[in-house]
């Protein structure tokens, strides 16, 4: 399924556009703040973006020109088609030499608008994913210690075929990179890739979650509702944190994956499922399947192939490379001038133990080039200063006495808390706490964080 970005401050346009690409098979979300849209297109990677020329009544196009050119810098691959409520044929040749497919005014034709997206993305967009799919699979594979190149070789080897594999290691090690990897060289690479982490889903609401509702299953069932596995369909399932997984839940995850169908929550019909299923845990499996914890059934149903990932203490040459690609893409996302990193400072962080591992390392890095902004040159004290900070703040974290606070009353103040800390960004929050933003966003809804 193709992803849609609409970029337009008027709320109307971004709902109207929503419903008329999602009616008609695409799958669309869109952004009414300029200020936000470039965080947007990094995190999401749409296929096209539909980019409004004039935010807050500018007749002249100046914003939305300078917001092309920033998205074609950064993604020279995403297609962009531009809408405008002040068309000039001066305005669409600009457009146009810097990089748009297409210029449309407002107010639109709806026929026209498709004609428009399904022409760019069947002229340019397959073209896009055939060439680049294995060369994104290799965008954030960074390495080349002998333990990561070992899992390398066996991610080349599963790739082609639909094996169901497990993902292991340490919490920050990278899981989600390989099995974003898998599938991208894998058959199904042009088909959807869905994440669900496991650990955020309550047992009331995996069904939901999993396979759908329809209106009126339930109380707060208002509208249909399609499930993660309908999403997936002839894709691959992202299976995280399944150790997590209750044991009621765990039932009927079996049942689907051995039937390959489920029933729609609130219907009897029985859908199919084609699906390829890649699951991930930082727990271990076979002691949890021991101490009854997790069905042994369904361990050896999602475990026919298993990964170990290798934790950054067992590949400490592959340290240096992880810094100069974050840092790299913290300057490029902030706009920054990219600072020299001395010698001793990557031997000094090659040298450092990292509990978070990879995430660790990342947070480390990218808050000393922040907070250095201003700085050509980062030396040891820069790095240590910030590890300094991370630990300390680590130090003053103190946990309730017994019956003071409930499990959801400490989530629920943590997220408060790192929230407050990172100004409200969305992303360096869920970054921070090891979730991912939908993870974080359902969180927030259960506990009415606004």
């Amino acid at each position: 399924m193709q992803k849609i970005l609409v970029i337009d401050d008027d709320r109307t346009v971004c709902k109207s556009l929503e419903l008329l690409l999602k009616k008609s098979g695409y799958d669309c979300q869109s952004v009414p703040l300029p200020n936000v849209a470039l965080e947007k297109v990094q995190e999401w990677k749409p296929d096209l973006i539909l980019l409004d020329m004039n935010f807050s009544i500018d007749t002249s196009g100046k914003q939305g020109l300078a917001m092309l050119k920033r998205i074609k810098e950064s993604h020279p691959d995403i297609l962009v088609i531009l809408i405008t409520g002040w068309a000039t044929l001066q305005l669409a040749v600009k457009g146009m030499k810097l990089g748009a497919k297409d210029f449309l005014a407002k107010p639109w034709d709806n026929k026209h608008l498709l004609a428009s997206i399904d022409t760019a993305i069947s002229i340019y967009g397959n073209r896009k994913l055939e060439a680049t799919s294995e060369k994104e699979a290799d965008e954030h594979i960074i390495g080349q210690s002998p333990a990561f190149l070992e899992v390398l070789k066996l991610v080349d080897s599963v790739s082609r075929t639909n094996a169901s594999i497990l993902i292991t290691g340490e919490s920050g090690t990278g899981k989600e990179i390989i099995a974003e990897a898998i599938h991208l060289r894998s058959k199904r690479n042009q088909r959807p890739f869905v994440k669900v982490n496991l650990g955020g889903i309550s047992t009331s609401l995996f069904e939901s979650e999993m396979f759908g509702h329809v209106k009126g299953a339930f109380t707060d069932a208002q509208a249909d509702r399609e499930g993660r596995f309908t999403k997936a369909h002839t894709g691959t399932i992202f299976l995280d944190e399944i150790g997590d997984l209750a044991l009621e839940s765990q039932v009927k995850l079996l049942r689907v994956l051995q039937e390959k169908s489920y029933e729609v929550l609130g219907s009897s019909e029985t859908v199919k499922t084609d699906v390829r299923v890649i699951s991930a845990t930082h727990r271990s499996l076979e002691e949890l399947v021991s101490s009854g914890g997790f069905r042994e059934d369904l361990f050896y149903r999602i475990n026919l192939i298993q990964i170990k990932m290798p934790s950054l203490s067992e590949r400490r040459e592959d340290i240096p490379l992880l810094v100069k690609y974050f840092v790299k893409h913290v300057c490029i996302n902030y706009e920054i001038e990219k600072p020299y990193i001395t010698q001793d400072a990557f031997d000094w962080l090659s040298n450092q133990s990292y509990a978070g591992n990879i995430r660790q390392l990342r947070n480390i890095v990218e808050r000393t080039v922040l907070l250095s902004e201003n700085k050509k040159k980062l030396d040891i004290k820069d790095f240590q200063a910030n590890m300094l900070i991370a630990k300390r703040s680590l130090d003053k974290i103190t946990l309730p006495n017994i019956g003071e606070m409930t499990l959801d009353e400490l989530e629920s103040s943590m997220i408060r808390k790192a929230l407050a800390f990172h100004n409200h960004s969305i992303s360096q929050t869920s970054r921070s706490l090891g979730l991912t933003r939908s993870s974080l966003y359902r969180r927030m809804e259960k506990y009415g964080i606004k």
